[in-house]
Parts: C-alpha cells; sequence; structure tokens
C-alpha cells in the first residue's frame, strides 16, 4: 500500500468564557489529557499543536488573549470525523457551551497538506479568515461541505456515518 500524499490539517478556535484556571473551567481542563491522550491514540492521527505541557492553551495566536487555538493534521476526513464526532471528545464538544463564547466568526477550517507537512499557526488563521471571506473551497472548508485532496478525481462528499451535527 502506497503512502497517502495528501493529509488532512485542521484549526479550531475558541473564546474562554473565564481563566483557565476558574471553577468554570474545570471541567474543561480537567479532560485535557485524556482527549488529548484519545486523538494521540485515534487511527489516522499525524500531529497535533502542543507546548512542551502537552496541549495549546498556552499559544496565544490572536489580539484577544481569550482566544484558544487547536490544530492537528489527520490521515483524512474519516480519520478526524471519528474523532470528532464518535469518540470520548464528542461529550467535551457537546459541552462547548459551559466554557467557550459563541463567535460570529468561523471556529472550524480544513485544509490538505502535503503529507509529511506541519502547518504553522499563520497559516491556520489565513485559512480561518479564507472561510469567513469566501465560505467552504478547497483552500478552506468544513465538515459540512469538505472537499476532495487536490488532484483527487473523486468528488468528495459527506459522510453521514461520521457527522453527528453537536447542536
Amino acid at each position: 500500500m502506497t503512502a497517502p500524499e495528501w493529509h488532512l490539517a485542521q484549526v479550531n478556535v475558541a473564546t474562554l468564557l473565564a481563566p483557565l484556571t476558574s471553577p468554570q473551567l474545570a471541567g474543561f481542563v480537567g479532560r485535557l489529557d485524556e482527549i488529548n491522550a484519545v486523538a494521540d491514540d485515534a487511527p489516522g492521527f499525524v500531529w497535533r499543536l502542543q507546548t512542551e505541557d502537552g496541549d495549546a492553551t498556552a499559544i496565544r495566536a490572536f489580539d484577544d488573549d481569550r482566544i484558544l487555538v487547536n490544530m492537528s493534521v489527520w490521515e483524512g476526513l474519516d480519520a478526524l470525523g471519528a474523532f470528532v464526532y464518535r469518540s470520548r471528545h464528542l461529550e467535551v464538544l457537546r459541552r462547548r457551551r459551559d466554557w467557550f463564547a459563541r463567535m460570529t466568526s468561523p471556529v472550524l477550517a480544513l485544509w490538505w497538506v502535503p503529507a509529511g507537512t506541519t502547518p504553522t499557526v499563520d497559516e491556520a488563521k489565513r485559512r480561518l479568515d479564507v472561510l469567513e471571506r469566501l465560505a467552504p473551497t478547497a483552500e478552506a472548508f468544513t465538515f459540512k461541505e469538505p472537499f476532495a485532496p487536490p488532484a483527487s478525481d473523486v468528488p468528495l462528499e459527506r459522510d453521514d456515518r461520521w457527522f453527528c451535527p453537536t447542536g
């Protein structure tokens, strides 16, 4: 079997409702190590953004210090979708409104990267901007409107086996 030419990068952002050290965020902070371990062990996982502390909560990529950034790379859309919507991650995702403010700009962007490439935070910010300005395109897309890897001759449609709206 040949190695894939493309991997799927993702960025998601969230605006904290309170400081990470607050009681309000204890449920989120208390699950970080567990959920990161689930990602690390998930089939198709390639890479995730993290500091020496093992997560990305200390990374401030935006002017607003309340905005957290999370990035990862996966072998494909099915692998990422299974982690997001069919693992213990879903329990945390369903509680996001307990910890994070509703944002008016996109909170998730997906894009294809050549296998072996590690995306940068600046690139991720640019992809979120592209998604906000242009809606989903091959340059930045969503689970609801996915795009196939570059030069793929097979159209890509959302696979409802892993897509689970979380409200």
